[in-house]
């Protein structure tokens, strides 16, 4: 027998029992599909997080303020005052980084031409862009001259230009913010959404020191960001910067630290941890799914071998040998294995297009991934189908023609 009469022959006996077939595949359906799903997600969560380092900045680096004790009672983190701008200029002068700006931090109603808007107004200096790999989309950023001079002019995300200016251009128009006028000299390219979901483009941008002198008085900054000159320099910048503030705000050896220094790339790979352990998890399912699968193809091509008991004994009496009935059986293992993972395939891609679209979360689909769920279909078929051939085998022709 060649191998074509082989499948033919496969193929026929698989039609006679259609329901059975496709229930013994069900654990082979589910099991690729969950294979394809689980490193879609993998892949796509890799990729947000990539995204969201890169949106937030390049080796980005922030040091916030530190916690203040009052009675006893600790008012969390960002409660002290201890960061200043002279923080700022002495990072900038001792550390070697690609740009560090200070940010201070406020609340408002931003109103316009009879339209308003309740966003954050954020004070920083000229090097804020190139720290938090920002873009601008249309007119410019302010500049160092506008900063020393106090200018009132103020540049906007695209979320807050899109509601106070619908349909036409920010740039040239004057907004008020606190009841103190300014001027829009350009708006910011859109990142959209972070990974918590927060809205990137809800803000304003102002000279720091018209943040401070006219908005909140304040002569402290919320937090200091700085980039790091590449991706291998990140953790000595680290250190540097925790030694070189601890000098300046003259902390003693057994003093705390009254600031805290934050590795955002850090962050983010702890959160991709997380997530691809939710992948791998359905990866186990995957495995147990395929496992589940197999047997159930075992236990079905058994019931098929005494089933066709006579069917196998007639074939010997007419020339088949024992491997001819074993390859036999091995195809139909191997057909209904691989039928099922090309159903799974198109089941685990469906499943995660529909995910993707109701989470909105990144699904990347591999060639590699659909390889996967096919081999191991197909592998699933062969290691539980062997048996069963093995057993059709050894089949004794004379008696296998007397069963009833």
């Amino acid at each position: 027998m060649n191998l074509f009469v082989l499948v033919r022959t496969a193929w026929n006996a698989l039609r006679r029992n259609v329901s059975r077939s496709l229930l013994t595949m069900l654990g082979i359906i589910i099991g690729v599909g969950a294979v394809i799903a689980s490193m879609a997600i993998g892949a796509g969560a890799q990729a947000a997080v990539l995204k969201q380092i890169e949106s937030l900045g390049s080796n980005l680096i922030v040091i916030t303020p530190g916690n203040l004790m009052s009675g006893g009672v600790s008012l969390g983190g960002g409660s002290r005052t201890t960061l200043t701008l002279t923080d700022t200029d002495a990072i900038q002068a001792n550390i070697d980084s690609a740009a560090v700006a200070p940010v201070s931090q406020t609340n408002a109603q931003v109103i316009a031409s009879g339209a308003n808007w309740a966003t954050s107004i954020t004070g920083t200096t000229t090097q804020w862009p190139t720290v938090g790999n920002w873009t601008v989309a249309e007119g410019r950023f302010f500049t160092d001259e506008e900063t020393k001079e106090v200018r009132k002019v103020a540049v906007l995300g695209s979320t807050v230009a899109a509601n106070l200016f619908p349909g036409k251009s920010a740039v040239g128009s004057t907004i008020n913010i606190k009841s103190v006028p300014f001027q829009v000299v350009g708006v910011m390219q859109s990142k959209g959404q972070s990974g918590i979901g927060r809205d990137q483009d809800d803000f304003v941008v102002v000279p720091i020191t018209t943040h401070q002198e006219r908005l909140t008085g304040q002569k402290w900054v919320n937090s200091i960001q700085m980039s790091a000159v590449d991706a291998d320099a990140v953790a000595e910048a680290v250190v540097a910067v925790e030694r070189l503030l601890r000098l300046t705000h003259h902390l003693t050896a057994t003093a705390p630290d009254d600031f805290t220094v934050r590795n955002i790339a850090d962050v983010q790979q702890v959160r991709m941890a997380t997530v691809q352990t939710q992948a791998l998890l359905l990866a186990a399912i995957a495995v147990v799914s395929l496992i589940v699968g197999g047997i159930g193809i075992m236990n079905i091509m058994l019931v098929s071998v005494t089933e066709r008991t006579r069917e196998i004994g007639l074939r010997m009496a007419v020339g088949a040998r024992g491997k001819d009935i074993q390859l036999q059986f091995i195809i139909e293992a191997l057909t209904m294995a691989c039928a099922g993972g090309i159903i799974g395939i198109i089941l685990g891609v469906g499943v995660s297009f529909m995910v993707s679209w109701a989470s909105h979360w990144p699904m990347v689909i591999t060639v590699f991934s659909i390889l996967l769920g096919f081999v191991s279909s197909a592998a699933t078929g062969v290691i539980f189908g062997y048996y069963p051939a093995q057993r059709a085998a050894a089949l004794d022709p004379i008696e296998a023609l007397r069963y009833e």
